[in-house]
């Protein structure tokens, strides 16, 4: 049996198991809030195992072994700043996040925030809805651009189609089932891209070991490292100007050490750029915040952190050497997209039916950000913008179907999205998210959570304003410079703090 034909056959059967999953568990939906968040009722280890696979996603399966592939060592500080943003996401606001949404009786992510600042509880579903929603496309875009990609460096089916079948696989059963049947096939999906994580970079570390020296570029990670440049070898590469450009060399004569203080500010600006991703994590993801408020009690959220802080710590080593190891396979300059690096090695390694169980991992990923992303835009609609807008108030049944209608129409927008997405990667679309999503809302939990003067006027104009700024910084281009994961966090929390101080601070009725 050819390989691709295995390879199919297994991708199929983990398909269909995942489906009629998803579908038992939409069983146990029946009204408005089970779809948006579960009724409030997931076990901690649920909870965990969903939140850590909805926040990979293609993302760590493929876009930052690419990255790593195609920057070396420097992207330690992406990971180290996703992993830190992590453990306090979980350590730190996970439990209050629980209890707040419990205390608040909440449906949806803006809810929580409208409820938490009634005096301007109308303007903030209305700008945050819209935000998530918006910013959500190009994200659930980015999920059905890598299952793109992976179908077709596996099938070498063209890529516009690949993400159509991506689509197929992944609407009956978030449509049905909503948050509860999303959660439940995460739990699936993350273990399988765990054990992908772990077994991959053990294996390919055996291949390299053992491969003729004419068959791979280096036998061994640190090798290839070394071989492949300076560029790919340092932590601390960058730099604003280079050494030669007249700007430069004019300093340079006016400042003797004007060429180190310019490599070593570059070298600043490369780091904390690749750290930033911290900054997203800290509750300003709705998708991932909705899983902490959605566990069932106190006692569960503690369960979850520990998996989920021993779930990512792993990941995020396996997703790094994945890359590094592309390098020592194939050398710098060996794959045409970076972003294949993952498949690509999986099939070099193994043998087709483990690398068709392990390939898998990769369309889990993408499967449950996907659909996770999808149903949250949908409550977000369908709860905070066309509920209040309706004269009548509907049943749970009508609130159900109308969720379900929503997410429907939500994935055929974000699919056209994707085939005229401005960007072909996914690391950079999704950087593009975490900025205007994450780092934005994150200084509106933070301050929500922690800090008594922060009220309803400058959460509206934290989120008008945090959105503003990372379209305009993008689009300018001026992201190329300094990253707008950073500099929207920055200007987001100088926009809440500023206006604190300024605008008085209504009484706050809970509606």
């Amino acid at each position: 049996m050819e390989n691709k034909t295995i390879l199919l056959i297994i991708m199929s059967l983990y398909m269909i198991v995942l489906f009629f999953w998803g579908i038992y568990q939409g069983r146990k939906v029946k009204t408005g809030n089970d779809f948006a968040i579960a009724g409030r009722k997931l076990p901690g280890w649920v909870a965990a195992l969903s939140e850590r696979a909805t926040g990979e996603s293609s993302w760590a399966l493929l876009g930052l072994p690419g990255a790593a592939y195609a920057t070396g060592l420097l992207e330690v500080w992406t990971a180290i700043g996703c992993v830190m943003g992590i453990l306090v996401a979980w350590i730190f606001l996970a439990p209050k996040l629980r209890d707040e949404a419990e205390k608040y009786d909440i449906d949806t992510f803006t809810d929580y925030i409208a409820k938490r600042h009634g005096e301007a509880g109308k303007w903030i579903r209305i700008t945050s809805s819209i935000t998530i929603v918006f910013f959500f496309f190009f994200y659930v875009g980015a999920q059905f651009l890598g299952g793109g990609k992976t179908l077709n460096t596996l099938f070498d089916i063209n890529q516009n189609w690949a993400m159509i079948i991506v689509v197929v696989l992944v609407i009956p059963y978030t449509i049905y089932g909503g948050f509860r049947s999303v959660t439940y096939t995460d739990v699936i999906q993350a273990i399988l891209m765990i054990i992908t994580l772990i077994v991959a970079p053990i294996a390919a570390i055996i291949y390299l070991s053992n491969a003729p020296e004419d068959t791979i570029y280096a036998q061994s990670m640190g090798e290839a490292l070394s071989r492949a440049g300076e560029q790919y070898s340092t932590l601390t590469k960058g730099t604003l100007l280079p050494p030669d450009a007249p700007l430069s060399q004019t300093l340079s004569n006016w400042f003797p050490n004007a060429s180190d203080w310019i490599q070593g500010l570059g070298s600043g600006i490369v780091i904390a750029g690749a750290f930033s991703w911290f900054f997203g994590y800290l509750g300003g993801q709705p998708q991932l915040s909705m899983r902490f408020m959605a566990i069932r009690h106190p006692k569960e959220a503690k369960k979850a952190r520990n998996i989920g802080v021993v779930w990512t710590i792993i990941a995020y080593t396996g997703a790094l050497m994945i890359g590094w190891i592309g390098i020592a396979i194939f050398g710098p300059d060996g794959l045409t997209d970076q972003e294949t690096v993952m498949p690509q090695v999986l099939t070099t390694v193994f043998p087709p039916v483990i690398s068709g169980i392990l390939i898998t991992g990769v369309l889990a990923a993408i499967i449950s950000t996907a659909n996770s992303l999808l149903v949250l835009s949908a409550a977000e609609l369908s709860e905070n913008i066309i509920k209040p807008a309706r004269k009548k108030k509907i049943s749970d049944k009508q609130a159900l179907f109308q969720s379900r209608v929503v997410t429907a129409i939500l994935s055929v927008i974000a699919l056209l999205l994707a085939f005229y997405s401005p960007s072909n990667l996914i690391y950079q679309i999704v950087g593009y998210v975490w900025a205007g999503i994450g780092s934005t809302f994150s200084i509106v939990i933070l301050l929500t959570l922690f800090w008594k003067r922060f009220h309803g006027i400058p959460a509206v104009l934290t989120i008008v304003v945090g959105l503003t700024f990372t379209i305009v910084w993008i689009s300018t281009g001026m992201d190329k410079v300094i990253t707008a994961r950073l500099l929207t966090f920055v200007v987001a929390g100088a926009t809440a703090i500023i206006s604190s101080y300024l605008i008085k601070k209504k009484e706050i009725s809970h509606s």
